[in-house]
């Protein structure tokens, strides 16, 4: 046990993974499209838009009949924010706005055929 905090005190802040109350909400799947939205809504507005990732992660849930506990609702957005913002473009992934509708499909799903999006989706992995 004391190991186990040793272990993740040394780790820089980057690198330690979410605490999910629930299991389940680790979804990659939810991440990688929560981190499409922001980094396309940043490059439709130039600006970081919490309440698009919010209301979409909302969305996602509902669509997927899936229910998530709100702090994990709020850690989910974080990182994909954080994602969006530092590590899409570290691991150079650039999003602009010639690119936004590669992302999506007309149903706004992550298209996967996208490299771009399969960029994104390892990156999300990683991340939790």
């Amino acid at each position: 046990m004391l190991w186990a905090r040793l272990t993740a005190a040394s780790k820089p802040k980057d690198m330690m993974k979410p605490e999910f109350s629930e299991r389940e909400s680790a979804r990659p799947d939810l991440l990688c499209f929560l981190v499409a939205i922001a980094a396309a809504s940043y490059a439709l507005t130039n600006e970081w838009r919490v309440d698009h990732v919010v209301q979409c992660c909302r969305q996602w849930l509902q669509k997927n009949r899936l229910q998530m506990d709100w702090l994990d609702r709020v850690r989910i957005g974080q990182l994909a924010l954080k994602i969006a913002s530092k590590d899409l473009l570290e691991a150079g992934v650039a999003v602009r706005l010639s690119s936004v509708n590669a992302l999506f499909t007309s149903e706004m799903e992550l298209n996967e055929a996208s490299t771009m999006v399969q960029r994104m989706m390892a990156l999300c992995h990683d991340a939790l």
